[in-house]
């Protein structure tokens, strides 16, 4: 077990980190504005859970590989950077869609998809999979027990904090979008903003310097 005293200054630690708007966050807006309150809490969960295998990997010495390999690193960050800005062509494409859901309409994805959107953005993150590297044995105690084990502890918390706070942006992202739904014409617009930032968002993943 991860002591009490390093338990609380990893929560404070992450707090600090999960509120200051990153990646996660300009995907949690940018999938709201496209989807709406619905999607943006099931892009927050399926980004959640993505994060579970990550954590594991982590613990058991797989993340550290992948952190240190230039080339896995740069497959996985390209991958999803590839697949945020497919999401992000996909809003842009489905804005009429996004219009008529909001104003009562089908929604024109169904709940598990939008799940298993998110999931995939989380668990293709290789920026997480830095952080957990490099974070997490830094609240470990070598006297306190196994060592995967902490890890592990430590992830899960993480993803809980993450958790918590990407569905306060995602209920914000989405109250401004059902203002928005009062015109169509908006709320088309809006989404497609929000399908550009997702694009945007891949780009910045895809060329931003890596750790190496």
């Amino acid at each position: 077990m991860v002591p009490i005293e390093s338990l609380w200054a990893f929560v404070v630690a992450s707090i600090v980190l999960i509120v200051i708007p990153g990646p996660s966050v300009l995907f949690v807006v940018g999938r709201s504005l496209a989807l709406g309150r619905v999607g943006g809490l099931l892009s927050v969960l399926g980004n959640a859970l993505g994060m579970i295998p990550l954590v594991i990997a982590v613990a058991l010495g797989v993340g550290a590989i992948v952190a240190q390999s230039v080339v896995v690193f740069t497959i996985v960050k390209f991958a999803g950077a590839a697949y945020l800005v497919y999401l992000g062509v996909q809003a842009i494409r489905h804005r009429a869609d996004a219009a008529g859901t909001a104003a009562g309409g089908t929604a024109p994805r169904s709940h598990w998809r939008q799940l298993a959107e998110g999931f995939v953005v989380g668990v293709s993150n290789p920026k997480t999979i830095a952080f957990f590297v490099a974070v997490l044995p830094q609240f470990v105690s070598f006297g306190s027990g196994s060592i995967p084990l902490q890890l592990f502890e430590l992830g899960l918390v993480f993803i809980v904090l993450a958790l918590a706070f990407d569905s306060v942006w995602a209920l914000a992202a989405s109250a401004a979008r059902d203002w928005f739904a009062r015109s169509p014409k908006r709320i088309e617009h809006l989404s497609a903003g929000g399908g550009v930032m997702l694009i945007g968002l891949g780009g910045v993943l895809a060329f931003s310097g890596d750790r190496h």
